[in-house]
């Protein structure tokens, strides 16, 4: 086996693969992402950041009018790279030599960290995923970035913000010290068919049964409030807890309990 590489390695690379057109916030918040990611074993690298309207357009050529596969639908303008708002990663093997470009556990971990410090990631896009990509667009669309407007971005650097340490497998979301499950949680109570946001709001015991089991594998609807979220009301934040279940058992993130969902809990409960 080779030296394992240096953590100062890893950010000088990713450091001048972002390019000197970054976000500022962006570049601390990628730092510290690959800085907690080592610290349990993991070694990132951020593969590019800012891109110039130019660097854009050759891209979007690869597959069309250059040689190539495509790799991109965006033309000059017209990706958020070109803002400097955003980065791609990828994972390296220990000694750094080699790109591991399998969308595995580790690969979800890192986004999970992203994600705590402020980042969105590209795994959770309905239509298109992009599992390197990660972003920070301060609540802006692209047209207005288009038309010259620039987000304020507040790093959450400043509040030592750490995403909590998972076990690999199985993949959990936020641990609670202990990791015994509430015995009542039973996984014949899930009900079988869709749930979704709607309005009015699905109600039930169904739903109950659904925030019972998420919560019992330390996904809460809500975590802090009353009963932490479990209120038998199928909402935006049951749809979140569903989404970050998903996310982390390599499940489409879309935030709907369906079949596939309902299996990948009955199984996480055994």
């Amino acid at each position: 086996m080779g030296e394992k590489i240096g953590l100062q390695t890893l950010i000088d690379r990713s450091v001048r693969n972002m390019g000197a057109g970054i976000h500022n916030v962006v570049k601390e918040s990628a730092i510290e992402m690959i800085k907690q990611a080592y610290k349990e074993g993991i070694f990132v690298q951020i593969t590019s950041g800012y891109r110039s309207f130019a660097e854009q357009n050759k891209l979007y050529a690869q597959g069309r009018t250059a040689p190539g596969k495509i790799i991109t639908n965006a033309k000059g303008g017209q990706s958020n790279h070109n803002y400097g708002l955003a980065i791609d990663y990828v994972l390296l093997s220990a000694d750094g030599k080699k790109a591991l470009w399998t969308v595995n556990e580790k690969w979800r971990r890192v986004a999970q960290i992203g994600k705590s410090l402020g980042f969105s990631w590209g795994g959770d896009w309905k239509s298109f995923k992009d599992y390197p990509h990660l972003e920070m667009m301060g609540g802006m669309s692209l047209s207005q970035l288009q038309a010259g407007k620039r987000p304020v971005l507040v790093s959450l650097l400043s509040n030592k913000v750490s995403a909590k340490p998972i076990k690999t497998t199985p993949v959990i979301a936020s641990p609670a010290k202990s990791t015994t499950k509430p015995k009542t949680v039973s996984k014949k109570n899930l009900p079988s068919g869709i749930l979704k946001v709607t309005k009015p709001l699905t109600k039930g015991a169904g739903v109950k049964a659904v925030q019972e089991a998420l919560a019992a594998l330390f996904f809460y609807p809500e975590k802090g409030a009353k009963n932490n979220g479990i209120d038998g009301y199928y909402g935006p934040k049951t749809a979140d807890a569903v989404k970050r279940f998903q996310l982390m058992h390599g499940l489409a993130a879309d935030g709907i309990y369906g079949p596939k969902t309902k299996k990948a809990i009955e199984k996480a409960l055994k």
